[in-house]
């Protein structure tokens, strides 16, 4: 059983930098994939990030491509997300998931962690 506990959300300006981090527990099938999802209030949660612990691919929603970073770190066991040149639109709730391939962003992510807040002023 995967156990996904996220940290490092708050509030941050407009403009600036905010790094998630995700910190998985139990075993977690070296081909399964890591991802990063938000959802802000009154919408529908979304996919931001994943990537292929295998290939090391990583996918990017189009809206956060250039400004987002999608990381692993196997020895700690962590995902962490790099937001910069954050914007309004990016605040919300985001969370961190592990689910089996193929490594999409509309994959089946069947692990999920209680989430984090972000707020952009």
């Amino acid at each position: 059983h995967v156990q996904l506990v996220e940290s490092g959300g708050g509030s941050v300006q407009a403009g600036g930098s905010l790094r998630l981090s995700c910190v998985a527990s139990g075993y977690i099938p070296s081909n399964y994939c890591l991802g990063w999802f938000r959802q802000a209030p009154g919408k529908e949660r979304e996919a931001v990030a994943v990537i292929n612990r295998v290939l090391g691919r990583k996918l990017y929603d189009d809206s956060v491509k250039g400004r987002f970073t999608i990381s692993e770190d196997k020895e700690k066991n962590t995902v962490d997300l790099q937001m910069d040149s954050v914007n309004v639109e990016d605040g919300g709730t985001y969370s961190c998931a592990a689910g089996s391939p193929p490594c999409e962003l509309h994959g089946q992510f069947n692990s999920w962690g209680q989430g984090t807040q972000v707020t952009v002023s």
